[in-house]
């Protein structure tokens, strides 16, 4: 599961999921373009801590809701990187959205972040990865886009998008050597809810997570939700055209 030569833009690559992903694709002989929301020097932490881990990657900030930014930010990497062979869609929100108490502003807000992003991310980066030849897609998306969670229905709505996105965009992109899929964390600890594992407030959510969840660990790590992204953006993964891959530590699995 080597990337040696390829070139990967990581979309919400400065913290959580998508930084594990930057550093184990550098690692993995990949040139990473780490991409922050607003804070370029957030993405340029990460790419300071590939560098001296002996990698190689670039810093880069673009608001992906907005699909000029898109445009703007796909234009700039691959004419830094000298094309782009691997898009992770790593960028999201997540917080309560509680009906009839939600702001249109918060709805708009997580699908422009969540499911319009990802989508225009994709149509930015395909017409490079076809002149390379092929390409490799991997989407984070959620087990609340198969479960739903109460009090974040929108977020579950736009993680369901995401899901469908994926495996429509996998048979439109597959002959053309695409390979789009996508990662379903469950609960993973990353600074997106550090509320819900520190604040005790969130306390009767956390034990209500723990006792539904039936392995030893309520939380993954982002490294290994980076582990399964390597293996969807290698050659191991060639055989993966519209999978979601859950990886909830079983709290979806059952009673």
């Amino acid at each position: 599961m080597t990337l040696n030569g390829k070139r990967a833009l990581v979309a919400g690559g400065s913290s959580g999921i998508g930084a594990a992903t930057a550093r184990l694709f550098a690692a993995n002989g990949a040139h990473v373009a780490v991409v922050a929301s607003t804070d370029k020097s957030k993405a340029q932490n990460v790419v300071d801590e590939i560098a001296t881990a002996g990698g190689s990657a670039q810093a880069f900030a673009a608001d992906i809701s907005q699909i000029g930014e898109v445009d703007r930010l796909v234009a700039e990497v691959a004419a830094a990187l000298g094309g782009i062979d691997i898009l992770v869609n790593a960028a999201g929100v997540f917080y309560p959205t509680p009906t009839g108490e939600t702001p249109e502003a918060d709805y708009d807000r997580m699908m422009d972040l969540n499911l319009k992003g990802a989508f225009y991310m994709i149509g930015a980066v395909v017409p490079h990865m076809k002149s390379a030849g092929g390409g490799k897609i991997v989407n984070i998306s959620s087990v609340a886009g198969s479960m739903g969670l109460g009090g974040y229905a929108v977020y579950c709505a736009a993680k369901a998008g995401v899901d469908m996105m994926t495996r429509a965009l996998a048979i439109e992109l597959a002959p053309h050597d695409i390979n789009v899929n996508a990662i379903a964390p469950g609960n993973t600890a990353t600074p997106m809810n550090e509320d819900i594992r520190t604040d005790p407030e969130f306390k009767p959510f956390l034990d209500a997570m723990a006792a539904n969840t039936p392995a030893t660990r309520i939380y993954s790590t982002p490294e290994d939700m980076a582990g399964i992204a390597l293996l969807l953006a290698s050659d191991a993964g060639r055989a993966l055209h519209g999978s979601i891959i859950l990886a909830d530590e079983g709290f979806s699995a059952g009673m």
